[in-house]
């Protein structure tokens, strides 16, 4: 047991060189790699970050604009229908008194027309009455010149 510790020990002994060469290894890559390699990341990353949220605040500027071209957009089409809307109704109250104006016109003309016929009614009325005389006349003159002779 004795020499299997004392072949412990010298492998140990042996070992050592090793595991200092190795310590000395994992001190130099530290410090001339891995330190350098981290801080690029950190970098990297902190940019990446940095155009993340500038991507994002875009992204929310983007949005913003668009639901106020939006609203824009919409309170322009309200404003075209509501014209729209006023320029119908000014047509049809427009195309109401021109209704109206033609019936007072259509209206006036039969009523001068009724007043044409009674005063040509009444003219006939008169022409008739004086002709059923003049008739009336010669008949009792031609009737009475007829018992006279």
């Amino acid at each position: 047991m004795e020499e299997t510790l004392h072949a412990l020990g010298q492998l140990l002994v042996q070992a050592l060189p090793t595991f200092f060469l190795v310590l000395l290894l994992y001190w130099f890559l530290k410090a001339v790699f891995f330190q350098p390699m981290e801080a690029t990341l950190a970098e990297r990353r902190q940019a990446t970050e940095g155009v993340r949220k500038a991507a994002a605040a875009t992204l929310e500027r983007v949005a913003r604009k668009a639901r106020e071209y939006e609203q824009a957009l919409q309170a322009a089409q309200a404003e075209i229908y509501r014209e729209q809307e006023q320029l119908r109704n000014q047509w049809r109250e427009e195309q109401a008194a021109r209704i109206r104006q033609m019936r007072q016109q259509a209206h006036n003309m039969v009523e001068e027309a009724r007043q044409r016929l009674q005063a040509e009614a009444a003219e006939a009325r008169k022409s008739l009455e004086s002709e059923a005389r003049k008739i009336a006349d010669v008949i009792v003159q031609h009737i009475l010149g007829e018992r006279a002779a």
